[in-house]
């Protein structure tokens, strides 16, 4: 799952509701982009790479808002529906976290409960679904577990769909006693067990840092992956208006507040 040219190309956009800074709420678009790779796990057409839905929205279906990872499920299924994915049994998706937003998207920094968003996710039909909690979900291995053999929630181990292994670490570096933070010694001896297993694709929620200045990470997660063998190490966290990095041998994608659609 190696990136090819390293262009993103704009697809489609999803309007929301996120919270504003110094309060209130305002109108933002979630940007869903296509990026192509050369190869893709078996039995998948597509991957949907996405984090940091932190709004809300209608979906495309009617009816009253819902978390933005569950519109965000109903317009894959129009998409399937009008060609622009493949049929949803054929797409993977993997979530980089921090899926909650306040029930009106007026508080910024909200946690809560997120396994309604995974759930909506499975009832598509998705092929397989594996991620890692933000800092700002409320979610454990076990919920994510009762959603099936398809579903996996990595936090310090992996997991292999179509041939491809997936490793992840959740949370941030942080003071242990807040949501989804841990020291940063616990992080990094995760985050090295799951470098034994060599995963093809790696899941954070905070990530390193790009090349670029405003391509903020955490400078520790950087020393410890500059030579690591991950083709694609997807994050979130923090938003990059460019999405997309070099890192040793492979690629940083960016998902923070946005959509990217791997495609051969």
């Amino acid at each position: 799952m190696r990136v090819l040219n390293g262009k993103v190309e704009p697809i489609t956009q999803v309007r929301y509701l996120r919270a504003r800074r110094g309060g209130g709420t305002e109108s933002a678009l979630l940007t869903v982009e296509q990026l192509r790779v050369d190869s893709l796990p078996d039995g998948v057409d597509a991957v949907v790479l996405t984090g940091d839905l932190q709004g809300i929205a209608p979906s495309p279906y009617g009816g009253e808002d819902v978390l933005l990872g569950i519109a965000l499920a109903d317009h894959m299924a129009v998409w399937a529906a009008s060609g622009m994915l493949p049929p949803l049994d054929r797409v993977g998706v993997v979530l980089a976290g921090d899926l909650y937003a306040a029930p009106r998207a007026n508080r910024r920094g909200a946690s809560g409960e997120v396994l309604d968003v995974w759930l909506a996710f499975a009832a598509t039909g998705c092929a397989w679904i594996v991620g890692v909690a933000g800092n700002h979900d409320l979610l454990t291995a076990e919920e994510v577990a009762g959603l099936g053999s398809d579903a996996t929630l990595l936090d310090g181990d992996t997991v292999e769909y179509g041939g491809v292994r997936f490793g992840g670490v959740s949370g941030v570096i942080g003071d242990p006693r807040r949501t989804d933070r841990r020291a940063e010694e616990e992080f990094l001896a995760l985050l090295a067990e799951v470098g034994k297993a060599a995963p093809e694709v790696l899941v954070l929620h905070e990530g390193p840092h790009g090349a670029r200045r405003e391509q903020y990470g955490n400078p520790v997660i950087s020393a410890r992956l500059a030579d690591g063998s991950a083709a694609l190490t997807v994050c979130g966290h923090v938003h990059w208006d460019r999405p997309l990095a070099r890192l040793g041998g492979g690629h940083v994608v960016n998902v923070d507040g946005r959509v990217v659609i791997l495609t051969r």
